[in-house]
């Protein structure tokens, strides 16, 4: 299936999709692929809310995307690499018999498929500003990231992927 695809059905089964996609087998530099592919979507998702603030406060904008670029593509990635090790660990004292490629893929592929939830978010923050919308769209995002990584997560560490 195509990555688009993969995603929408992602809203429906996360975990039968992230089994299907950890099939292919243990390869790095599609994990590396698929975590960098989430990070940019995410720092597209702040293009909206970065032009607000820009014409709000009469900031640069090429310096406002500067900072977001350093942060969701140079250094998000590091800490999501250390944030799923962190996860794999706790699985394993709790009794998981996953590997770290599997949690890895999880939590990847979670930020990846949560990528359109996080548009939406962007679009709002930029459209109607900071307010309950915002907030409300904000948690939506953050709530399917969430189910979509502890569905994986669960699915990985009980040897079910």
């Amino acid at each position: 299936m195509s990555i688009v695809a993969d995603i929408a059905a992602t809203y429906r089964r996360p975990a039968a999709i992230l089994r299907r996609r950890l099939q292919a087998g243990q390869r790095e530099d599609r994990a590396l692929a698929v975590l960098m592919a989430g990070c940019a979507l995410l720092f597209v998702a702040q293009w909206p809310r970065l032009a607000r603030q820009a014409f709000e406060t009469g900031a640069e904008l090429d310096m406002l995307l500067a900072g977001s670029l350093m942060a969701l593509i140079f250094i998000l990635p590091l800490l999501f690499y250390g944030l799923a090790a962190l996860s794999h660990l706790i699985g394993r004292v709790l009794g998981g018999q996953g590997d770290h490629h599997s949690a890895r893929m999880a939590l990847f592929w979670a930020l990846l498929a949560a990528s359109p939830a996080f548009l939406l978010h962007g679009l709002t923050q930029g459209f109607v500003g900071p307010g309950p919308q915002a907030a409300v769209t904000g948690a939506l995002a953050l709530a399917v990231f969430a189910w979509f990584w502890l569905a994986g997560l669960i699915a990985v560490e009980r040897g079910r992927a």
